[in-house]
């Protein structure tokens, strides 16, 4: 049934029905969240025995004879540099290994430009009207730290292979205070979308107009694909800059932290030579090494990337079906309708949803009224504002798979009592319960 075709009558009715329904949800009491991409406690279970790895009768030296109990190690233990390095398709000797988050790296790196300038330039706070690029729908958190730091914030469109290259590259080679792009290149999230090989040349072939210019490529999700058949490596940005001749333009990031536990996983910088030796500089007087017995805990647990390609598998497999019911649901539910679209993601940990125009946020009122939690509409755009209030990001992974189809049904639902009141109230149409609906 496509709403949009719906004769006055008809629209009438097809309200009248949803609405019913959504009264019998909200009868329920639930409360659901699919708000942030945190992993179930099934997954969690699948890294339990990591705990079991290192003990007091443990050798805790890494292989290159470092006492993993004492300072130092700026770098990281060799074998977590050359895991991880793997993990991003890079050379170890490009890599620091950090703390527990690859989000504090990228936190510390754009202070580290604000006070101190990159690699000798101009600090990044003493540029006015400075600028960073920002691909949506895409991640609250990397806007949120760019927003934190002053730039104005430019919403980059997504196509189906990556970010709209011809906008990227009109901005950046033209305009000196255009500092950065945030990328997601693989599984991006919310869409799911893989960049391809095209659009990561494309990258590595920018002219910046800024000699400071970096992509921030934050491949979060690149060993977390939900089919064996999908998980392929990406090309490495590192390596086609400097087969380009700018070796420093990237900073690539990673972490295990949604492989075992989050918040205590290990994370890792791929960089230049020359980029490397700038943050170690700076990194020098925040610490005196990071946490090598997590790192030693972690190499030794995956052992290699067999092992972690094993251990990921398993993830995919509790994965994997609630994406899979998110999708089936909203093909039973919505298909046809001519009042939303969304992504099919073959990894990752989202879904991208967009209402038609000008619904997105009334969905999500919706919804939470009802007990459903989803993030904010809004949040996949700079400043949490979504001009045309299409978008919604679906997070299902830490629900069972039980709620994540009641959650999701809920959700198409309110995307029709949305789209059918957008659309009476274009055709004049009074429809039952509308008054109610929205003041209640």
């Amino acid at each position: 049934m496509n709403y949009r075709e719906l004769s006055r009558k008809e629209l009438v009715r097809e309200y009248t029905k949803q609405w019913n329904r959504y009264l019998k949800y909200e009868e329920q009491d639930l409360s659901l969240d699919l708000s942030r991409g945190k992993p179930g406690k099934e997954q969690l279970a699948l890294s339990m025995k990591m705990m079991d790895t290192l003990t007091s009768r443990s050798v805790l030296d890494s292989e290159n004879g470092m006492d993993c109990r004492n300072y130092g190690g700026l770098d990281g233990i060799p074998e977590a540099k050359s895991l991880l390095g793997e993990m991003l398709g890079v050379h170890p000797e490009n890599v620091l290994v950090c703390g527990n988050s690859s989000l504090t790296v990228m936190f510390d790196i754009l202070s580290h430009a604000m006070l101190d300038g990159l690699l000798g330039s101009k600090p990044w706070s003493r540029v006015e009207n400075r600028k960073f690029l920002c691909p949506v729908p895409g991640y609250d958190r990397h806007f949120a730290m760019t927003e934190h730091f002053g730039f104005t914030l430019i919403p980059v469109a997504m196509k189906e292979d990556g970010p709209d290259m011809d906008q990227v590259r009109r901005l950046v080679e033209a305009d000196p205070t255009v500092k950065g792009i945030w990328c997601v290149p693989k599984y991006q999230n919310p869409t799911g979308v893989v960049f391809s090989k095209q659009v990561i040349q494309e990258f590595a072939d920018l002219r910046p107009a800024a000699g400071d210019f970096r992509i921030f490529w934050d491949n979060a999700y690149c060993v977390h694909g939900l089919y064996p058949d999908d998980d392929a490596p990406l090309p490495d940005l590192l390596h086609a800059c400097t087969l380009a001749g700018h070796p420093d333009m990237v900073y690539e990031f990673c972490s295990t932290s949604k492989m075992a536990f989050p918040g205590a996983g290990i994370s890792a910088v791929a960089a230049s030579p020359a980029n490397l030796i700038d943050l170690r500089k700076v990194w020098a007087f925040a610490t005196i090494g990071p946490d090598k017995l997590n790192q030693l805990r972690q190499v030794r647990y995956f052992k290699s990337m067999a092992g972690v390609k094993a251990h990921m598998a398993r993830h995919a497999s509790l994965m994997r079906p609630k994406f899979e019911k998110v999708i089936r649901v909203l093909e039973e539910e919505l298909a046809g309708s001519g009042v939303a679209q969304w992504t099919t993601p073959r990894g990752g940990y989202f879904l991208s949803f967009d209402t038609m125009p000008g619904c997105a946020a009334r969905v999500v009122e919706l919804c939470a009224r009802a007990g459903v939690k989803f993030t904010p509409a809004g949040s996949t755009w700079p400043y949490g504002h979504d001009p045309q209030d299409t978008n919604i990001r679906i997070a299902p992974s830490y629900a069972p798979i039980s709620e994540v189809e009641t959650a999701t049904r809920l959700l198409a639902v309110c995307t029709k009592l949305a789209a059918l009141e957008k659309l009476a109230a274009q055709y004049c149409v009074t429809v039952p319960s509308l008054a109610g609906a929205q003041t209640a």
